[in-house]
């Protein structure tokens, strides 16, 4: 993981103009960055603090084809294909993926019948997911916890690190000639008769005619600051690692079936321990933005009302909370140089029930200790789907951001997608889903899975 107590190693000198600057450096910042390199554009990638410092280091490290939303899962079957790849095109070995599968265990009927519904998109895509009976489920699992109704399989999905993954490819886009800044906060944009003339940081001002936003959680608040509407909310979520143990399960596993109580998430590690979650309990600090955009969410709180909990207040210059400066100006020091790697307490209650749950469930691992637990901040949209594409009224503003907890594997596909909307090419996917203007043109908001 990642943190603000991490050493400083992107210091390049910040350029005086660019083509595009890159705002925040989680994976799909850097991907953008990446791929906007290799096609011999100047980029400047800016972070104000660690390079994968919030959840981009913080998640589960899954690379997951199955169980996306239906227009995600075009880009996440090409980001699983360039993730087999990174490692070998850019020589840098911490971009390794291990093709470890993706596994779904259910205990009720019900959850099984949603797999059956979700294997017919898969189908579509000719993916190589199968579901299992229960008898499959006790044969290939037999240390796994017994009870179960059948699972899903999709055996072309994967793992890496992700603390050290992003990191890595944001050495990898420097050896395209990208430029990569920590602890250089964008604080506003540049803006001459209405267009974008550049950005101004910390360091100082630089030139360009486009920007992306990739900032995760405080996207909207940096967008908000430039007049802009963008629909986020910022959700912790806590996970744990295991002691090293022996490999007893390969796959990426989800024990129990999404969005259920009791359930377990787990999977391997490089350092031979186990990355562990319940994914059933998602946090969010009440702020001034809970307020702003509560009707936008009203859809996906109800659905898992089940799993959300709610704080009164997030800590002292947390993303939106209370007393963090609304408006600022270029000369003021901004909220991300004031907070600049939110690196939250892990929720107590979830590191008792992997505790609890982790001897039921797999029950060789019920004497391996949790070593370390920690809590990400997932930028969360409406319809759980990411934000991509340019702003409707700022033309030359670029967004990829709101990836929900889906970001960490899509991350490479959603790089190129940005890459080739910046560079006016086609990127070869239907965005329609994903248009920043879905919130405010009157569509229906359809909630994806989460």
């Amino acid at each position: 993981m990642v943190s603000d107590k991490s050493p400083i190693t992107f210091t390049d000198p910040l350029p005086e103009a660019t083509d595009v600057v890159v705002i925040g450096a989680g994976i799909a910042g850097t991907a953008t960055a990446y791929f906007l390199a290799e096609r011999g554009v100047k980029v400047l990638l800016c972070e104000k603090g660690r390079v994968a410092g919030e959840q981009s280091s913080r998640n589960w490290g899954w690379v997951r084809q199955q169980g996306r939303d239906r227009a995600e899962l075009p880009i996440m079957i090409e980001s699983n294909l360039i993730w087999r790849e990174l490692a070998e095109k850019t020589g840098e070995p911490d971009l390794q993926f291990t093709r470890s599968g993706s596994c779904y265990l259910a205990k009720e009927e019900k959850t099984v019948d949603k797999f059956e519904q979700w294997l017919e998109l898969a189908k579509q895509h000719q993916l190589d997911t199968k579901i299992l009976s229960r008898r499959e489920v006790e044969e290939r699992f037999p240390n796994v916890a017994a009870s179960l109704s059948g699972g899903m399989v999709t055996e072309s999905d994967g793992r890496a690190e992700p603390f050290v993954a992003v990191p890595a490819l944001a050495r990898a886009a420097r050896a395209l000639g990208a430029t990569v800044i920590e602890a250089c906060a964008v604080r506003t944009l540049d803006m001459e008769a209405g267009h974008i003339a550049g950005v101004i940081t910390e360091k100082g001002r630089v030139r360009c005619s486009s920007v992306v936003l990739a900032g995760g959680v405080w996207s909207t608040h940096f967008a908000a600051n430039a007049g802009v509407s963008l629909p986020q909310l910022a959700v912790r979520s806590t996970a744990a690692r295991t002691e090293p143990v022996p490999e007893h399960y390969s796959p990426n596993l989800v024990l129990g079936g999404l969005g259920t109580h009791d359930g377990l998430a787990a999977r391997r590690r490089a350092d031979g321990g186990y990355t562990v979650s319940t994914g059933d309990l998602a946090e969010h600090y009440i702020s001034p933005v809970s307020f702003k955009y509560f009707t936008k969410f009203l859809k996906l709180m109800k659905i898992y009302a089940d799993f959300f909990s709610l704080h009164l207040a997030a800590p002292k210059n947390y993303p939106g909370a209370w007393s963090t400066p609304r408006r600022w100006s270029s000369d003021e020091v901004s909220p991300f140089e004031r907070m600049r790697v939110v690196n939250p307490e892990p929720s107590p209650v979830v590191v008792r029930q992997i505790k609890e749950r982790m001897p039921r469930w797999l029950p060789d691992l019920k004497d391996a200790r949790l070593v370390e637990s920690w809590a990400g901040m997932i930028d969360v949209t409406p319809d759980a789907v990411p934000i991509l594409g340019e702003d409707g009224k700022l033309a030359g503003l670029f967004f990829a951001t709101g990836l929900s907890g889906h970001g960490f594997g899509i991350g490479p596909g959603i790089g190129r997608v940005t890459a080739d909307l910046v560079s006016g090419r086609s990127c070869g996917h239907d965005l329609h889903r994903f248009r920043p203007s879905r919130f405010f043109d009157g569509s229906k908001i359809v909630p994806g899975p989460l």
